[in-house]
């Protein structure tokens, strides 16, 4: 069952050709510094949440929003099943995590992730009576 597949909302990662210019924007805007830099990947924790960097993704395919699942492998087939096409196969990215990507019907990346590790709300929420909130 499709709609019970989904855990919610884990990852939203945006394309950064400059990633020395994206670090920079989102560090200020964020207001604290990645958990994670690397060269090919550059992470920070919002809100209990995973706001991404990749300097290899695709422009052209927008952020890629990532959605938790219990077991990739089955997620990724009952979305191949319902139509999607693969965009890049389940792999394992390190601790545990595999994540997979497919093009859904209206043509968007859409992501799967299974994260042992995540744990909802790790970050104080953000002050305000904002959207969203």
């Amino acid at each position: 069952m499709l709609q019970r597949m989904f855990l919610g909302l884990r990852t939203v990662i945006y394309p950064a050709p400059d990633l020395p210019a994206s670090k920079a924007w989102f560090t200020k805007i964020i207001g604290r510094d990645p958990y994670f830099d690397e060269p090919f990947y550059v992470g920070y924790e919002v809100g209990g949440y995973e706001l991404g960097l990749n300097p290899n993704a695709d422009v052209a395919d927008g952020a890629v929003t990532y959605w938790g699942v219990p077991d990739a492998d089955v997620a990724f087939a009952a979305l191949l099943a319902a139509g999607a096409v693969q965009h890049s196969a389940v792999t394992e990215v390190g601790e545990g995590i595999r994540v997979g990507e497919v093009r859904e019907a209206g043509g968007s990346v859409l992501g799967i992730i299974e994260n042992p590790h995540f744990k909802a709300g790790a970050s104080p929420p953000p002050v305000g009576d904002g959207p969203g909130r």
